[in-house]
């Protein structure tokens, strides 16, 4: 049964809680007044009585000791996002809330710490800064640490869009030809919508040219210096169209060369790194054809972008891109297609044509219509 006692030791008075836990183990917690055991027991009593109690000792491990032990969990992760994970920690939240217990994140300290993280940082980097803090801390919930997760429901800074670069043909074209030996690359990641790590990876046996079919399956990226190869992202293996013209470069590209090989390499034959690659070849060409700071990656929304063009659904590019649904390429790229309705529109209008649909209404010229409208207002 939970009572009170009231303790004095060196002229100082503090009162005792004494309680018992679900499952019997008693315990006990000291206050400076009465008024504060009293309300910690009803609280305790009131959620061992909904089924709501939380062992306050469980929440007493620092933060950091728990996120140490949330990544340590995260088998599932690839080396680079587990990376990308330790580096959030190291950076943002252990100088923090490495050292601060559990029990004493508040939601309003978190909303503190966030509003000052974004005086500081991009935008995009605060949310997944918030983003990895609200999983741990979310993982302590799950196991019974804390009540409710202090992270949610936080105000964050909203992203702004940079404005994408979606290239014409003429402009990959114009890019790739000032690339070199490595003009095949730009075309293939223009025209494949691969990620670079993707592009990186393939091998020779991955290239179907009578199917006119990649088939991406790996991917290399690279991490504190050293290259890293894993799945791609999803973890998902995909076919991604190639057009004709591109079929014929590659089969001359490719001639001699084994299955195991790779398709595209740096000058030592080795797999390409991004960052040598848009230092040594990428940056200048495209400073070279008026297109200053351009990155690789905006090949990717040229591919996305000249595919809708060409009438793709949204589908296709969908699997093209390697997208997890639908909605996200339409998130990405759902004003491209907006393009379109006119197309739409008159596609129905000669299918309709050609089917000789009469028309419901009656056949009346603008001069009735006008008449009768006016009528109606007159009424």
């Amino acid at each position: 049964m939970a009572s009170i006692e009231k303790r004095t030791r060196n002229g100082k008075i503090s009162w005792r809680a004494m309680y018992r836990e679900p499952d019997g183990t008693q315990r006990s917690r000291s206050f400076p007044r009465r008024v504060d055991a009293e309300r910690f027991l009803t609280t305790v009593e009131h959620s061992k009585m909904v089924g709501s109690y939380l062992d306050p000792s469980l929440a007493r491990v620092t933060v950091g000791q728990w996120a140490g032990q949330w990544l340590a969990g995260k088998a599932n992760l690839k080396r680079t996002t587990a990376e990308r994970y330790a580096g959030i920690l190291r950076e943002h939240i252990e100088p923090r809330w490495g050292g601060v217990k559990l029990a004493d994140v508040t939601h309003a300290a978190v909303q503190a710490w966030i509003s000052d993280l974004a005086t500081r940082v991009s935008p995009a980097t605060v949310r997944k800064v918030h983003q990895v803090f609200g999983q741990i801390l979310g993982l302590a919930v799950k196991d019974g640490r804390l009540a409710r997760n202090p992270a949610v429901a936080v105000d964050l800074p909203r992203v702004i869009v940079t404005e994408r670069h979606y290239l014409s043909h003429h402009r990959v074209r114009d890019l790739a030809s000032h690339c070199g030996r490595q003009g095949l690359t730009v075309l293939f990641l223009a025209y494949t919508g691969v990620r670079f790590g993707e592009m990186a990876a393939l091998r020779v046996g991955r290239l179907d040219l009578l199917r006119r079919r990649a088939i991406i399956a790996d991917s290399v990226t690279e991490v504190h210096g050293a290259q890293v190869w894993s799945t791609p992202k999803g973890h998902e293996r995909r076919e991604v169209p190639i057009p004709r013209f591109l079929v014929d470069e590659l089969a001359v590209h490719v001639a001699g060369k084994s299955p195991a090989d790779l398709v595209f390499t740096s000058p030592r034959g080795a797999a390409l790194g991004a960052g040598v690659f848009r230092r040594d070849v990428f940056d200048p060409a495209a400073e070279s054809v008026g297109l200053d700071g351009l990155h690789p990656h905006e090949l990717r929304h040229t591919a996305a972008s000249l595919a809708i063009a060409s009438g793709a659904n949204v589908k296709v590019v969908q699997q093209m891109l390697g997208h997890k649904s639908a909605t996200m390429t339409l998130d990405l790229y759902g004003h491209l297609f907006a393009d379109q309705l006119d197309e739409v529109a008159d596609a129905l209008d000669r299918a309709a044509r050609s089917a000789h649909v009469a028309p419901v209404l009656p056949q009346l010229n603008i001069v009735d219509l006008a008449g009768r409208r006016q009528d109606a207002a007159a009424q």
